[in-house]
């Protein structure tokens, strides 16, 4: 028994002394639990929207108004063609499309009805079912109001002819198989390079590099290089899976798809590379690790939109890798895409990976600590 104590009074005085251990415990949980019950919503509003109003009359400016005023949809520019709406809804700039004809007012004037289409990105199942559900609703409600103005009128005023793009029949597995595609990659790649270093430094190899005249950057890449490989192999095995089991369509290149999910793989492995630098054991590694894992999970849009997300929140999940690769992948897989709708993604994991590397670089030594 005294023995016991004694080990465990002197692995208490241990923990004491690892104040960054006592912090990745009690403190991180505790703003976590904080950070995701703010941040986490289902119900999604200000779902971003562009307009083409081709009938520019009093009609159309109070539906569209309509629109705005439920808190569901923000007008964030009006466009000039039935292609710039297009190109909005493919890049993600925009989530709905909404056009309105050029006889739209003439037709309610007759005691028609008007119809209005509206394009919804469908590859955010959550965030479509909710477009589609009030879009509808204003539609109802405006076509009430008028009817019981016009007892005469036999028909609905407001037509509301939804279109839902890319999965039009709402399946699940085309929304949640890339994107856990990116969650795989993203665990294996951050965890196993999070104790890379840690682990050399545990077992004594890391006296074998310091006799040796690699430079910290060298150190670095030649990290890195071998999960490379490794991370392609679990994308191709998840996309084989993925077509072959849930019948998940692959609207875009393969050859683009591989190409940019490099960048997403060494932004990885550069934020797993940094993470064992910083760490001074395994477990602190792994915990850091973890640390990195939930928020990739529930903040970067795979679980719930970023719509729906407080605006601090949605600005902390730009900081997130995940976040830029879960657009790349349903932009390619889902709506077929290209590299001229997704360089801004790119761009930024090519910075990620620039800066976790060159940071892992320079807080590198070539001692054993």
């Amino acid at each position: 028994m005294n023995r016991i104590l004694a080990v465990l009074i002197k692995e208490v005085q241990q923990m004491r002394r690892d104040r960054l251990t006592l912090a990745l415990i009690f403190v991180i949980p505790a703003i976590q639990l904080l950070l995701f019950g703010y941040a986490i919503q289902t119900e999604v509003r200000h779902i971003p929207t562009v307009v083409f109003d081709q009938s520019l009359s009093r009609d159309s400016r109070e539906l569209l108004e309509s629109f705005s005023a439920s808190g569901y949809f923000d007008v964030i520019r009006s466009a000039s063609s039935f292609q710039e709406v297009n190109r909005a809804i493919d890049s993600g700039q925009a989530k709905v499309g909404i056009n309105i004809p050029p006889d739209f007012s003439d037709s309610l004037k007759r005691g028609e009805s008007a119809s209005v289409q509206v394009i919804v990105d469908a590859s955010d199942n959550m965030v479509a079912n909710q477009a589609v559900a009030i879009a509808n609703a204003i539609g109802l409600i405006k076509s009430q109001q008028v009817m019981a103005q016009r007892y005469h009128l036999k028909s609905m005023p407001y037509d509301i002819r939804v279109r839902p793009w890319y999965n039009p029949d709402g399946i699940t597995a085309y929304y949640m198989v890339p994107a856990i595609l990116g969650i795989v990659v993203t665990m294996t790649m951050v965890i196993i390079t999070a104790v890379a270093i840690v682990r050399e430094r545990e077992r004594g190899t890391l006296e074998q590099l310091m006799v040796t005249p690699i430079k910290p950057m060298e150190l670095m890449v030649g990290k890195i290089l071998p999960y490379i490989a490794l991370g392609y192999l679990q994308i191709t095995v998840a996309l084989l899976v993925g077509t072959i089991v849930f019948h998940v369509p692959i609207r875009g290149s393969l050859v683009e798809l591989y190409l940019l999910t490099l960048f997403f793989i060494t932004a990885s492995l550069g934020l797993g590379i940094m993470i064992s630098n910083l760490a001074r054991n395994q477990m602190q590694a792994f915990q850091m690790a973890f640390f990195v894992m939930l928020p990739s999970i529930l903040l970067s849009g795979f679980l719930f939109p970023r719509e729906a997300m407080p605006k601090i929140i949605y600005y902390i999940s730009m900081v997130i890798p995940l976040t830029y690769y879960l657009e790349i992948i349903r932009g390619i897989v889902l709506k077929g895409i290209g590299f001229s709708y997704l360089m801004g993604q790119v761009a930024v994991l090519l910075a990620f990976s620039l800066v976790f590397v060159t940071v892992s670089a320079l807080r590198f030594k070539k001692k054993v600590v």
